[in-house]
């Protein structure tokens, strides 16, 4: 087998992390039709992820959004383990999707970098930390980039594929392909910057909102309709930070003030309190709107 970087060269994808974001990703890769191995430490979470993606499988036949066979194919396509050595000897491209922790992270990469096969690629799916951040300890720098889906991953189509200075033209190119081969419409993002694209653009649209709240200029509501009818979002960024979850929206904002130590990125005082209330949008039942 080739040893560089190439689409060609993958069949099995290694997904490391079974949490909302690691199953999706893993159910994403078995519809293009890749064996597909999610690994996790906890067999309940390995459980739970296969409880959620035969749910999801099964609610996508009955709306007629997939056939009985296609289903039944990718589900046979998915692996669930907890043995990391032995999922990463035989995995072609590998998707790190675990903790927000970069200690985790680090060891992960350092353990992937001795036992992943010569031509796969190793990617994070961490949407704060840029890829250079553990490329170095997999001895293969130039294959790590970050390849960062959006949640919920088997609906939003964007993937921001981002280069570190050592990151090859092959392993971006393999990973933008294969992104598209998972049914999604890759972005390159040429350099690292915290935040990257999205999270920057939206970060800038939730400060701007949470500005005219606090000021009293318009209700949480008028805010979130402003955003629907006149710039034609799907939902309004109060709707979006609650649903993402108000302590992922506060990870970001804290990840990024470390990151720059910018006055203007400094988290939100009201995000802030919301969360140590237990109010992180509708997973808890109520953040900024109540759903209980």
């Amino acid at each position: 087998m080739n040893t560089q970087p190439s689409i060609e060269n993958i069949s099995t994808i290694l997904v490391i992390g079974a949490g909302t974001m690691g199953r999706q990703i893993a159910m994403n890769a078995a519809l293009a039709g890749y064996t597909t191995v999610i690994q996790d430490i906890s067999e309940d979470g390995l459980a739970s992820a296969r409880t959620e993606l035969e749910r999801w499988a099964a609610g996508r036949v009955a709306k007629g959004k997939l056939t009985q066979q296609k289903v039944d194919e990718a589900l046979g396509l998915l692996i669930y383990s907890t043995d990391l050595d032995s999922a990463a000897v035989t995995a072609d491209y590998i998707i790190e999707a675990a903790t927000e922790r970069l200690d985790i992270k680090l060891q992960i990469f350092e353990k992937l970098g001795v036992l992943a096969p010569a031509h796969a690629i190793l990617a994070t799916n961490s949407s704060t930390l840029g890829s250079s951040k553990v490329a170095q300890a997999t001895g293969r720098a130039d294959r790590v980039c970050n390849m960062h889906f959006f949640n919920p991953a088997l609906v939003m189509k964007c993937v921001e594929v981002v280069r570190h200075e050592a990151t090859s033209d092959a392993t971006v190119e393999t990973t933008m392909e294969l992104a598209r081969r998972m049914g999604k419409e890759p972005v390159l993002i040429n350099r690292e910057i915290p935040g990257f694209v999205a999270n920057r653009l939206m970060g800038a649209l939730q400060k701007e909102a949470l500005y005219l709240a606090d000021a009293g200029i318009a209700s949480l509501e008028d805010i979130d309709t402003t955003a629907r009818t006149a710039l034609g979002h799907p939902m309004g960024p109060f709707e979006l930070m609650d649903l993402v979850g108000l302590d992922v929206v506060n990870f970001i904002a804290q990840a990024t003030y470390a990151e720059t130590g910018d006055e203007q990125d400094t988290p939100n005082p009201g995000i802030a309190s919301l969360v140590a209330e237990g109010k992180l949008g509708r997973k808890s039942g109520s953040g900024f709107y109540d759903y209980r």
